[in-house]
């Protein structure tokens, strides 16, 4: 399944059993010698909430959250009859999040609206090397070069700099340069933003643990977070990237903020694993 490409590829820990998802991760992700993937994505019940979901990036290592996976978790749960109802609540290393599936015409999820909770704004909460008070178009230079940075915690870390012109920026080289700054202990997520007016917006994201990726829902939702705190966006946008658009909307400090975007299923398949 995909949120506006940003793939991965889905467990039901229901019907089958993951012994070694990171090694598992890294196996399925190879886009030659494996399905193809960002990532792999464990789908359970919970005690606490409708579903679990545990995220493993294309590198093996786990992540708190990821906004595209987690509507493509509320589809999976509601069409395949592990939820009965179209407000659904998934447990996350980041905590709970409330969705509400929005159905078609045919009674298929077309697209989920996720309460993707309050942003947290401290810098060391993000976490990040820069004490407790939030970083907000703050210069910070990562290997000779200074980027105006906003940090915002949606589950997982991101870096948010606005830029002119978003073709002109190296992605790929910049990207795991601030990714892998010892000044974020966990690594980051890097969002590179052009404003095309207060309520659109491009962006390009390097994934942690996945390199760039055709979206990002935590980092649209950060973007957002950034462009309000800065005067650049409104507090309903659109943030479009690679793969698709997602509407995006925050009141503010100490609000909820909502995210709304499509979830596709591409293929079901059957997977061979072999042992050394």
């Amino acid at each position: 399944m995909h949120g506006i490409g940003n793939d991965y590829v889905y467990v039901n820990l229901t019907e089958e059993e993951v012994q070694r998802p990171a090694e598992l991760a890294r196996k399925i992700s190879d886009r030659h010698f494996g399905i193809g993937a960002d990532g792999l994505v464990l789908i359970d019940r919970s005690e606490k909430a409708d579903l679990s979901m545990r995220m493993f990036n294309a590198d093996g290592s786990e992540s708190e959250m990821c906004g595209n996976a987690i509507r493509c978790v509320a589809k999976y749960g509601y069409e395949h009859g592990l939820v009965q109802t179209t407000h659904v609540s998934v447990d996350t290393l980041a905590g709970l999040r409330e969705l509400e599936v929005q159905l078609d015409d045919w009674g298929r999820v077309d697209s989920v609206r996720v309460n993707m909770g309050i942003p947290e704004l401290s810098a060391n909460r993000i976490p990040s090397t820069f004490g407790s008070d939030p970083m907000i178009d703050t210069p910070i230079e990562i290997e000779g070069q200074t980027f105006l940075a906003t940090l915002v915690n949606m589950g997982n870390p991101h870096f948010v700099t606005f830029v002119d012109d978003l073709d002109r920026i190296d992605v790929k080289t910049w990207g795991p340069r601030i990714e892998g700054s010892s000044l974020f202990p966990n690594r980051i997520n890097v969002e590179f933003v052009e404003v095309l007016s207060p309520t659109h917006a491009r962006q390009r994201t390097w994934e942690r643990g996945s390199g760039e990726t055709a979206a990002c829902g935590t980092g649209a939702s950060a973007t957002l977070v950034a462009g309000l705190l800065t005067g650049r966006l409104e507090k309903h946008s659109t943030i479009e990237l690679i793969g698709g658009k997602l509407q995006i909307a925050w009141e503010g400090r100490n609000h909820p903020l909502f995210m709304t975007g499509p979830a596709v299923e591409v293929f079901q398949g059957t997977l061979e694993i072999t042992t050394p």
